[in-house]
């Protein structure tokens, strides 16, 4: 997803395209990768994890190498969707493979992790583009992530292994389906954790959209400079997110949690004072750090909340919460150019709403009474009473 950013400008003027149509490549892809999620969860609780897995990564190899030769914005957006549906598969399965094989410490560990290894990709993925810039165009950055697709599709057949054993799947068909949604829907806790983790997404895909438009357009920084730049704010949620997972398990899901939010609360407020006053380039750099930062401290804590007590169906319960991080961030995206590449106010306004919001839904996260007693009935999970009283901490 990140790879193309230091790009996007060039993108723009290669397609004759407005800023707000080429935004909607990177809202295209996230809105592809929260429906890819919400199809291959209760797909993989019912067939496994290794097939659908095999299928998705198929699927983004093709559809990395169809957006290297779209000829319009129009085309390149529909392969962006469906690269984003193909996509979203290893995300939900990434998830719900970890909670197949892990309880209590030891998945909140696991998910700190994952977002530990999201934000080295995020390092990776705009220094590889910034780099690249310098011998070939966005399209280029295309044929380069067709080959990474082919990589991880060897990876995955000849390294992934099955995690959900015939005996643990599901059955019943879309009825089924549509019952483990609800009684995840009738679940304070898990649609808190949903909501909390979907704003913050919208403040943190805004950032993804507008910040290359700000850095480059607005503050005159190079491909490398703005790829430099990003790869600042990925390594701060990578070392948070590492610092979060062991917070989270030897202090408090909920304390790890609020602390993330003050976080993102801060820097959104520096984005928010640098649109208004235009301040220097290393207040908007300081404060988009300490945003990612916060976004970073928040996920293990929310996804450990959301999928802890449904072992039974964490493909399911995977794919809303991915949905939701990448609807909401697909949703603010494209606001972030509805002023033009010109002003940075709509980064900052949506920031802190989304910062807001989140703010607001951890009311939901109040502990709910039969916690232990739910997740004590679960066969599959011998550390599960624990890690209930950890996350009603």
């Amino acid at each position: 997803m990140d790879l193309y950013l230091p790009l996007l400008p060039a993108l723009t003027l290669d397609l004759s395209a407005t800023t707000s149509m080429a935004q909607l490549t990177v809202t295209a892809c996230l809105l592809g990768l929260a429906l890819g999620q919400l199809i291959a969860g209760p797909l993989s609780d019912r067939f496994g994890r290794r097939g659908p897995l095999l299928i998705g990564v198929i699927g983004y190899v093709v559809m990395s190498a169809w957006c290297a030769i779209a000829p319009s914005v129009e085309l390149l957006i529909g392969a962006r969707l469906l690269q984003g549906v193909a996509g979203g598969v290893g995300l939900v399965i990434a998830q719900a493979a970890g909670r197949d094989l892990y309880s209590g410490g030891a998945l909140i560990r696991y998910f700190g992790r994952l977002t530990v290894l999201s934000g080295l990709a995020a390092i990776v993925g705009p220094l590889a583009g910034g780099l690249l810039a310098t011998v070939a165009d966005w399209r280029g950055l295309f044929l380069f992530l067709t080959a990474i697709g082919v990589a991880i599709l060897l990876a995955v057949f000849f390294a992934f292994a099955e995690t959900l054993p015939r005996d643990r799947r599901v059955s019943g068909g879309f009825a089924h389906t549509a019952d483990g949604y609800r009684t995840l829907l009738r679940d304070r806790r898990f649609v808190g954790a949903v909501l909390v983790s979907g704003f913050v997404s919208a403040a943190l895909f805004a950032y993804l959209a507008g910040a290359t438009y700000v850095l480059q357009g607005i503050y005159g920084l190079s491909p490398q400079q703005y790829a430099l730049a990003f790869g600042l704010n990925s390594a701060g949620f990578m070392v948070f997110g590492w610092l979060a997972a062991r917070s989270a398990e030897r202090w408090s899901l909920h304390g790890t949690l609020v602390t993330g939010l003050a976080m993102c609360a801060l820097g959104a407020l520096g984005l928010l004072a640098a649109a208004v006053a235009a301040l220097p380039v290393g207040v908007v750099i300081g404060s988009l750090l300490v945003l990612v930062s916060g976004v970073a401290v928040t996920t293990p804590p929310t996804t450990t909340i959301a999928l802890a007590g449904y072992p039974q169906m964490a493909g399911t319960a995977s794919s809303l919460l991915g949905m939701a991080r990448f609807a909401f961030g697909g949703a603010a995206a494209p606001l972030v150019g509805i002023a033009g590449a010109g002003t940075m106010l709509p980064l900052g306004v949506i920031t802190v709403a989304g910062i807001a919001l989140a703010a607001a839904s951890v009311a939901l996260l109040a502990p709910r009474r039969n916690a232990t007693e739910a997740a004590s009935t679960d066969p599959h999970t011998p550390a599960a009473d624990a890690l209930a009283t950890a996350a009603d901490r």
